[in-house]
């Protein structure tokens, strides 16, 4: 279990860290011959680079997970993904060599990216695979532990060092030593993972040879639909962190006018708030049902998708803490219990493929939010709606797709054991 959250946490803090890094000082690093609004938009677009490539990424992977194991691929994918975060921290800046500079970059969050598309599937399998069914709710809860734990490191980051450097300094390489921490996170979680022995459930597949000799293929070609419903299903859990984390900190800043200070603060708190929560969630899954609770998170996010963002118009600190609070919690229950749902859905033999690619598709669309809703605020100069309208969609793919997720009785691959 620590081998696998350790593992998301530091996923979660990678995709974190540039995430901030983009919303607040990648526009005049890498960017800075444009004008503001132009160098968010771009900083964005490279933050979602590393979503696009996820899917090559979860057919490597998940191909090497379902045929060479958890444990082998998990090794690889750590070490890649914690590397090239390492290595941003050391790039050089725009004034110092040019066009090189976004180009380094977006190379990098290339190679995040790919090993970002095999790395989720595998945690959660890592936690499932040594558990009765029964159970598998709440562990594969534990590694969604990892969303917040990275969300608080990332924000105690960027609070304490503005305390403790000027904003020239930041500006200038204050910025680089978050990236840097993920040398230090990198070699915790090779010491858990290299510790750890194969899942029980590969092992059975290895002794009993029922591998798949090409299992994306196997899990794409038989099995459209409920990869389909497995993407809807993720859209929620991923998409809404984008939003609230990346583009709502943004947005917070540049339109309501919030010092990112306290947007860092208020976004903590929900976090602290979700280490006690999402492990509730995964007990709340044993009883009910993965899907079911998965249904129950997209169906009140979206009561309170409109009336959050009217809110948050006033500008005052509470009303932003009950923002990040309420806005994560509900979207909280849909990415607790996503894991068990995924793994209810696909069996032993694909189960790696099929649920690296679900959720690198979903990631990729998750990747463009900030974008997009960059986008609709230019179109309707800002209303206060505008980032109530993505949320709403969102929360209705996950719904409709959780509902049809529980209509399945057993899963899919008729190898499972």
């Amino acid at each position: 279990m620590w081998a696998s959250f350790v593992g998301t946490s530091l996923e979660s803090f990678d995709f974190y860290v540039f995430a901030y890094f983009s919303a607040i000082f990648s526009s005049t690093v890498f960017f800075p011959e444009v004008n503001r609004t132009a160098g968010i938009i771009g900083a964005f677009s490279v933050l979602a680079v590393s979503f696009i490539v996820r899917p090559i990424g979860a057919v490597i992977f998940g191909y090497l997970g379902d045929r060479i194991g958890r444990r082998r691929t998990l090794l690889m994918t750590i070490t890649i993904m914690g590397v090239s975060t390492g290595a941003i921290g050391l790039l050089p800046s725009y004034a110092a060599v040019g066009l090189a500079a976004p180009l380094l970059l977006t190379l990098l969050r290339v190679i995040q990216g790919l090993s970002l598309g095999g790395e989720w599937g595998g945690s959660i399998l890592v936690a499932v695979e040594r558990v009765e069914p029964k159970r598998r709710g709440f562990y594969a809860s534990l590694p969604q532990l990892g969303s917040p734990v990275g969300t608080i490191l990332t924000a105690a980051l960027y609070l304490i060092l503005p305390a403790i450097l000027s904003s020239n300094d930041m500006a200038s390489w204050g910025w680089r030593l978050p990236f840097l921490v993920a040398f230090p996170l990198l070699a915790v979680s090779l010491y858990l993972r290299l510790a750890i022995d194969e899942t029980p459930l590969f092992k059975e597949l290895l002794a009993s040879d029922k591998r798949e000799r090409m299992p994306v293929i196997a899990a794409v070609r038989r099995h459209p639909i409920a990869i389909l419903v497995a993407v809807g299903a993720a859209l929620l859990g991923i998409g809404s962190y984008s939003l609230m984390n990346t583009y709502t900190i943004t947005y917070g800043v540049v339109t309501l006018h919030f010092d990112y200070q306290q947007l860092l603060i208020a976004t903590t708190i929900g976090s602290l708030l979700q280490l006690v929560t999402i492990p509730l969630f995964g007990r709340w899954a044993n009883r009910i049902g993965s899907a079911r609770v998965v249904a129950i998170g997209a169906a009140g996010t979206l009561l309170i998708a409109f009336p959050m963002y009217f809110l948050l118009q006033f500008a005052t600190f509470p009303i932003l803490v009950a923002t990040m609070i309420i806005g994560g919690i509900l979207p909280t229950l849909s990415w607790a219990a996503l894991g068990g749902l995924m793994a209810d859905l696909f069996g032993g033999p694909i189960r790696y493929s099929a649920l690296s690619i679900a959720y690198s598709i979903a990631a990729v669309a998750a990747g463009f939010v900030p974008l997009v809703t960059a986008g609709l605020a230019s179109a309707t100069d800002s209303a206060w709606w505008h980032p109530g309208v993505v949320l709403a969609i969102l929360s209705i793919v996950t719904l409709v797709s959780a509902i049809a997720a529980s209509r399945w009785k057993r899963p899919v691959d008729e190898l499972t054991t």
